[in-house]
């Protein structure tokens, strides 16, 4: 499908392609996207970025190598000139919250770029949200954040559930159980120094905001979060049991997936040429991760909360932890991230007025690196933006908002799905 015409010199940059995630997007583009795209890989070092360019150079020698840009995160007047020159931006300089990510989606909201980043930092997008969705809809610039590992694969998972329900039964949906069924992956530096300093940079009143039940939705949920009741036996232990998807345990992904679902179910309920998908009035969203037994799963509960507890009040800890862990920037070898696999399940409940003994379950996985899963969605979201006439104002969105278009194109890709009815 041929690419949109535009006035841009490039029809897509990849800025951070130095880094762990983004040399992974440049070979990705390089494989897998027509040899005609104008695209160039960008970042603070010319030499580092000649070296990416050489290497793709090997994995396709018959197709023109990507442009160099050089650029500063930190320098807004250089990030500007970058904005203005490309269709889409590819944004994988992290963390995010740290490094001056500011800088580029100010740049692109403000010069009608389409964006994308594999951050997982929800308080911080939260944050850009409120500063520029403004200046995204004036410019009509596309922003998508969390398009990676977080937030992605749970999003859209949730928004092909409720599919299911709309077109089979034609029904909205009441309720969806999402579990990571299997995670087999190793933490590049960048992920851990993420993880390390979003305290530092986000204060805990920020946090306490945007972490509020449907704060990232741009309309109020009615009525509250009206949520499913937890026994006290959850809460402490951690581990409960979920019918098609058996034992489950808290999930360290959940706090940056559920504000993207929440916003998802805001965006579907308003946008003009979404609102046949809205998931529905009632909706409620959990996220778990599967327990291999019962004590793997107390284990499993237990470390998310005494971390996160060490995360957010115990600076010494973080200052401590930053010695250890591997820098930003590097990450596990090829042979490691080879080994690496995921896989997702999901079950969705009808929203109808009688008792039905139907639900719409979804199984998702990939086999690979997870940081070239990253870079596979947000390379294929650049692409669903060049290629299809997505009926999108200008404003930041989420995964789910490309629609069927980006599931097909991540299938091709290595992101596998599959949905169907089943009985409860």
């Amino acid at each position: 499908m041929p690419f949109k015409e535009h006035n841009r010199q490039y029809d897509l940059v990849v800025f951070g392609a130095t880094g762990h995630t983004g040399r992974m997007a440049a070979e990705y583009i390089t494989i897998h996207f027509p040899v005609n795209v104008k695209w160039a890989v960008a970042g603070r070092s010319e030499s580092k970025l000649q070296a990416i360019v050489e290497d793709c150079k090997k994995l396709h020698s018959d197709r023109s190598p990507p442009a160099i840009e050089t650029a500063n995160i930190k320098s807004q007047e250089e990030i500007d000139a970058l904005a203005k020159k490309t269709f889409v931006m590819i944004q994988l300089v992290g963390p995010y919250s740290l490094h001056s990510g500011e800088h580029v989606v100010k740049a692109c909201a403000e010069a009608g770029t389409h964006y994308f980043d594999a951050t997982g930092e929800s308080p911080w997008v939260y944050k850009m949200m409120k500063k520029y969705g403004k200046a995204a809809k004036e410019s009509g610039a596309i922003l998508i954040p969390q398009m990676a590992l977080e937030s992605a694969p749970a999003d859209l998972c949730t928004w092909a559930l409720a599919s299911v329900l709309r077109k089979q039964m034609d029904a909205k949906t009441k309720d969806v159980v999402i579990s990571i069924h299997n995670m087999r992956t190793v933490p590049s530096g960048g992920t851990l120094s993420t993880v390390l300093n979003l305290h530092e940079c986000v204060t805990p009143s920020e946090f306490a905001e945007a972490e509020k039940p449907f704060a990232h939705s741009p309309v109020p949920y009615p009525g509250g979060d009206r949520g499913h009741k937890i026994s006290i036996w959850q809460k402490i232990f951690g581990v409960h049991h979920v019918p098609n998807l058996g034992t489950l345990t808290s999930a360290f992904t959940y706090d940056a997936d559920r504000p993207v679902i929440e916003r998802s179910w805001g965006l579907l309920s308003e946008i003009p040429s979404r609102k046949d998908e809205f998931y529905g009035p009632n909706f409620h969203w959990e996220e778990y991760h599967r327990a291999r037994n019962w004590l793997y799963g107390v284990a499993i509960h237990w470390i998310i909360v005494v971390c996160g507890f060490l995360l957010s009040f115990g600076a010494s800890f973080r200052v401590l932890a930053e010695k250890v862990v591997p820098a930003p920037g590097t990450g596990p070898s090829r042979e490691e991230m080879d080994k690496d696999e995921a896989e997702w399940r999901g079950i969705a409940n009808p929203d109808t007025e009688l008792p039905s003994n139907k639900q719409a379950f979804c199984r998702a996985w990939y086999y690979g690196s997870m940081y070239m899963m990253s870079a596979l969605f947000c390379c294929e979201g650049a692409r669903t933006v060049l290629e299809d006439d997505l009926e999108l104002d200008g404003g930041f969105y989420t995964p789910c908002c490309l629609g069927q278009g980006l599931i097909d194109r991540a299938h091709d890709g290595g992101f596998k799905m599959e949905t169907r009815l089943q009985d409860k």
